[in-house]
């Protein structure tokens, strides 16, 4: 019978320090959503311009872009970037679908619907959702990204 070699004990509080716990060193903290899209320069137009997010980093053309957004962040970047990064290969328009949306809350969905009806095709009227207790709208930035206006009612 093969003996199991023992591994060596792992002292915590040498590789965290004595004061700090586990979940201190690893706690995850979601600072902000990146979309990674095809066509940077027009995206980062679209929230600064059409929506009116104040911009906390980048421009136009920087690839990258930060805007603040209430008490969070939405980050744009070139998706070609990104997956260079990752060394994962670009396709141009990768498949689109539902695989996620950005919600934002309004004080009103009716005015917030005004205001944006001439800049972007929305893809839902202002409607009440009983069952969610919202009343909601969507449409899409230029990458298809779904983006939904709502208010508690």
């Amino acid at each position: 019978m093969k003996s199991i070699k023992r591994l060596p004990e792992i002292k915590w509080f040498e590789i965290i320090g004595r004061n700090r716990s586990l979940r201190e060193v690893f706690e995850l903290k979601l600072t902000h959503t990146r979309l990674l899209v095809d066509n940077y320069r027009k995206c980062f137009l679209f929230y600064r311009d059409v929506l009116g997010f104040e911009v906390s980093w980048g421009d136009e053309n920087s690839l990258y872009g930060q805007f603040k957004v209430g008490q969070t962040h939405l980050g744009i970047f070139e998706r070609k970037q990104m997956t260079d990064a990752l060394n994962s290969g670009y396709i141009v328009g990768g498949e689109q679908g539902e695989r996620f949306a950005l919600i934002f809350e309004v004080a009103s969905v009716d005015d917030t619907y005004e205001k944006l009806k001439e800049k972007v095709e929305f893809i839902t009227s202002p409607m009440e959702k009983l069952e969610w207790g919202m009343k909601v709208a969507h449409f899409r930035d230029p990458e298809g990204a779904l983006l939904e206006i709502y208010e508690n009612i």
